[in-house]
């Protein structure tokens, strides 16, 4: 795993929605409960004057002291006495809701298979997979020789876990020897992680420890060291450094240090190993150096120099350099050049209006591009001699999200694939090379049951005020209409709508509490992803940000007017950067939701954009625009941001989430906008925020504790619904 900090990794609290959240902390016991007496009235933030001029513009924030100055140290106890109090008009709120959640939390445990493990691969001499033993809340990872053997343990995320409130396995990576495994951890959910080496042939822990992590971990130099990316106090990677085992972490040698701060710095290694690769980049730009990853420290090979708006990444075979680019095309080619001249590209797959090439993998004997048609999940097949010719792998739906997986192996004879729609469960493919033939290795498994035959998905396009036209997933059942009694039924509306990240119309288990309720469920493929190519990315970033909150809105617009919903009866989520759409969307057309729930969201944009002392700021610019440097930024980030475009007018009944230790969207973000928003609202609406005290920015870990937060999640939108009493359909 390679950690990033920018929010495009972490659309996280709204995927619980889409069955794809990341393991989120603490117990099931942990959840809040009212132990005191309960509030009778919703905590009112006091407001101290306190403003700031930037460009001749002078913006009053009466709420800015929910932001504690020593973060990341919060201990200001006005501030924390003002979160336990939104707590506890939280648990007041949902205590009478206690039935529903549970029962929610129930069916949606029933249809998760306990004892599940993912279908072993194969690296160097072993067999590795993982597993959950049932009732557990994190997995074991397993592994067993090729030629035969015993299974072997080789690290048990429960007992890393005990004892801890938060639990987070990072990076995992195995020595090409096999022998040593190096895995990170993080236990308070601030991602900074500490990196441990055990030998796998004794079971013992190696001395060495490294702290700070915020990278992958890549074995180099004859599995004698370690390249690691440690975290800046502000929680930037910034350099790739050199850790020799057995050695004090203090004498680490810096093979690479970025002095743009906007920058972040990962290091990976070559299709056939023999090559460390470390890139340096922001949202738009990048640059990337390699050496022999026998030599970590001999000096390094630059690339190409950073031009901006120049991305590219690299992979290297049999002295070849493989280069993917959007030099000289939006939806990027393919190039290769040699060791001696790495600048000089020779283009061996043209850029397409069409095809969006988003990546490539290189094997023995053939090489793999993936990307998009049309807005669906292309995996090809090609051959070194004659890259032109593809040969694209079918598959058996219109609509799916499909993908390589887990293929460690340079030479391989069948490619492991991941593949799965808004009908069909996870399913674990091998595609046979030679054959070019699909073999099923796994399904997702029900148990409580699931009949696909009772279930429609359709795709279907919504034009936007400016004329574009929208794509939107959705899936419902075919006996929709008669669940809501001949009535247009509820729908709910999810996207996300930045750094390119594209939602795919993927399955969901937790889904269906929704759907066997009468729900539609609708995914909206909007502008600021790049669900269409890279350009509908570009059209949703910058100047051009606030498309991505039209297309949301049009969408719902449009879906009514389609009947399949009505006005007050879409609900709608997001997280993130999603919540940031959350925050926008209720400003401009908040009639049309019945309940809104927003996660960890990013909705203080003018003031975070202007603190460049923030982790995440200076690396955002570049997606936000620089309200420091330019007016017309600070102009434009004002006219859109949730926090500063509250006003007095109704708003939807909203759930909101934050987590303390959230380095992404610090706590306060929420925590402001929901005092503002009790300042200023209209209505009488219901208006909730919960903040997980010893949490991130992905909620609580371990699959049950995650579980359970989606269940009240769905429990708040049943009730604000008027539909605490629905059963699910059979």
């Amino acid at each position: 795993m390679t950690f990033s900090l920018t929010r495009r990794l972490a659309p996280f609290a709204a995927l619980a929605l889409l069955g794809m959240a990341p393991a989120h902390a603490s117990t099931i016991e942990d959840t809040p409960q009212v132990t005191h007496e309960a509030p009778t009235s919703p905590p009112v933030a006091e407001k101290r004057e306190h403003s700031y001029t930037h460009h001749g513009i002078t913006i009053s924030d009466p709420y800015d002291w929910l932001y504690d100055k020593s973060y990341p140290t919060i201990d200001d106890e006005d501030v924390l006495d003002h979160i336990k109090a939104e707590n506890a008009w939280f648990e007041a709120n949902m205590a009478p809701q206690k039935e529903l959640t549970e029962a929610l939390f129930t069916e949606m445990r029933a249809r998760i298979k306990e004892d599940d493990s993912t279908v072993p691969q194969r690296r160097g001499d072993f067999l590795y997979w993982s597993e959950f033993e049932e009732g557990a809340q994190y997995r074991k990872h397993w592994r067993k020789p090729v030629a035969g053997g015993d299974d072997q343990l080789i690290l048990d995320e429960t007992a890393l876990a005990e004892g801890h409130e938060y639990f987070r396995l990072g990076a995992l990576s195995i020595s090409r020897d096999g022998r040593l495994m190096a895995y990170a951890t993080d236990t308070s959910g601030a991602e900074r992680y500490t990196a441990r080496i055990k030998d796998l042939q004794t079971g013992e822990l190696l001395p060495d420890e490294i702290p700070n992590l915020r990278s992958n971990l890549v074995w180099v130099a004859g599995d004698t060291a370690l390249v690691y990316g440690p975290s800046s106090e502000n929680w930037r990677t910034l350099e790739a450094r050199l850790h020799v085992l057995g050695t004090p972490v203090e004498d680490d040698t810096v093979l690479y240090k970025e002095d743009d701060e906007s920058f972040s710095v990962g290091a990976g290694l070559s299709a056939q190993e023999d090559y460390l690769i470390i890139s340096a980049g922001d949202n738009e730009t990048s640059e990337v150096r390699f050496v022999l990853a026998a030599d970590p420290t001999a000096p390094l090979t630059l690339v190409r120099a950073r031009e901006k708006g120049v991305e590219y990444d690299i992979d290297i075979r049999d002295g070849e350099l493989f280069v993917h680019t959007n030099d000289d095309h939006i939806n990027f080619r393919l190039a290769k050049a040699s060791i001696d001249a790495p600048d000089v590209w020779e283009t061996v797959l043209a850029g397409s209006d069409e095809f969006y090439l988003m990546d490539f993998d290189l094997f023995k004997g053939f090489f793999v591009t993936e990307g998009r048609l049309n807005g669906l999940d292309q995996v090809q097949l090609r051959t070194y001699d004659a890259p032109t010719m593809v040969s694209p792998i079918a598959f058996p739906e219109a609509s799916y999200s499909a993908g390589l997986s887990n293929n460690p192996e340079y030479d391989q004879t069948k490619l492991r694939l991941s593949y799965e729609s808004m009908i069909t469960p996870d399913t674990v493919f091998d595609y046979d090379v030679a054959s070019r033939s699909l073999e099923q290795l796994k399904q997702q498994e029900i148990p409580s049951g699931y009949d696909a035959s009772l279930y429609t998905t359709e795709r279907v396009e919504i034009e936007a005020r400016d004329g574009t036209m929208v794509p939107v997933s959705i899936i419902m059942r075919k006996d929709r209409d008669t669940l809501n009694g001949g009535a247009a039924g509820p729908l709910h509306l999810y996207a996300y709508g930045a750094y390119g990240y594209a939602v795919p119309p993927g399955f969901s288990t937790t889904r269906l509490s929704l759907v066997d309720r009468g729900f539609a469920y609708a995914i909206a493929h909007i502008r600021g992803g790049d669900d269409l190519g890279r350009r509908w990315y570009l059209q949703g970033k910058l100047n051009e940000r606030t498309n991505t909150f039209n297309d949301f809105v049009d969408a719902g617009r449009g879906l009514i007017a389609k009947g399949y919903t009505a006005e007050g009866k879409v609900t709608a989520s997001g997280g993130s950067a999603g919540g940031e759409l959350m925050g926008a969307i209720i400003n401009q057309d908040p009639s049309q939701y019945g309940a809104i729930v927003s996660h960890v969201p990013f909705v203080d944009v003018l003031n975070t954009m202007l603190n460049e002392e923030l982790p995440l700021t200076p690396g955002e610019w570049q997606e936000w625009g620089n309200p420091i440097e330019s007016k017309q930024a600070f102009a434009y980030i004002l006219s859109y941001s949730p926090y500063d475009q509250v006003s007095a007018q109704d708003y939807p009944p909203m759930l909101v989430t934050a987590g303390l230790n959230d380095p992404r969207v610090t706590y306060w973000e929420p925590a402001k906008w929901v005092a503002k928003l009790r300042e200023h609202k209209t209505d009488d609406n219901v208006l909730l925020l919960k903040t997980n005290m010893g949490a991130g920015h992905g909620g609580k870990s371990g699959r049950w504790n995650s579980l359970y937060e989606t269940a009240e999640e769905f429990a708040f939108i049943l009730w604000q619904m008027g539909m605490a009493d629905a059963k699910g359909a059979e």
